[in-house]
């Protein structure tokens, strides 16, 4: 979207504000001619962003990452996948009531937007801090750990500078903080390749194992006489 814009020579939008030159993403890009393109990528992101959230959770219970053995950290994932569908309604909900046309709406929604992956992050965050503890051995935790925190006290920072900036009416600045804000969070939803990357690893490993479990379950039936699907087995030497 800051590609097109760029490239059709940064024009002045309906909803800029006097003395505007910097387009925001939901403000104006996302609610002139981009609209369709900006629900239609607010929608896939944010779906697959939760999808990875379930997925996370169902490898965990399946053993394919390290599970989650308290209680604690079965709510701290519960709640981390209810603030980021709460994220994903705001997302999806501001890309289709635009500043232009609701803008008490607009902003409402981006606050939810922002509010609910932050939350969300924050309980991730907290959650992978107790799986290190657990496991101290999975140095993926610890550094997946420092990841989130750090992208929590960022965007965190840069919201509250965001939120000063629409207060104020300091357009071009609110607008740089958007576009960096967007980006951020592009880079905080790549770092769920890094969570979810062990269990690739692990999957070719349990096949292995389930090979090997499989070999000596028929040896063992072979040595007593029958095979694995029950029938006795010829005591004649083979030829």
């Amino acid at each position: 979207m800051l590609i097109t814009w760029s490239r059709e020579g940064k024009p002045h939008y309906a909803s800029f504000d006097s003395g505007q030159t910097i387009a925001y993403i939901s403000e104006d890009i996302g609610a002139q001619g981009l609209k369709p393109l900006f629900i239609t990528g607010a929608v896939i992101m944010t779906v697959f962003l939760d999808l990875a959230f379930l997925s996370e959770r169902w490898l965990r219970h399946k053993g394919r990452l390290a599970r989650n053995e308290a209680t604690s950290e079965k709510v701290l994932v519960s709640l981390s996948i209810v603030f980021a569908i709460m994220g994903t309604a705001g997302l999806i909900l501001l890309s289709i009531f635009d500043t232009l046309r609701h803008p008490s709406l607009h902003r409402l929604f981006l606050l939810l937007f922002m509010a609910g992956y932050v939350l969300s992050a924050i309980f991730i965050c907290w959650e992978y801090q107790r799986l290190g503890v657990h496991f101290r051995e999975h140095r993926i935790l610890r550094m997946s750990f420092w990841i989130k925190l750090v992208f929590i006290i960022v965007e965190a920072i840069l919201a509250v500078a965001f939120g000063i900036c629409l207060y104020k009416h300091i357009t071009n600045a609110g607008a740089v903080l958007e576009w960096i804000i967007s980006f951020i969070f592009t880079f905080y939803i790549l770092t769920f390749f890094l969570d979810l990357w062990p269990a690739v690893h692990n999957k070719q490993a349990h096949g292995q194992e389930t090979q090997i479990e499989m070999g000596t379950n028929d040896s063992t039936a072979v040595q007593n006489g029958h095979y694995a699907n029950g029938k006795p087995a010829d005591p004649r030497p083979f030829m």
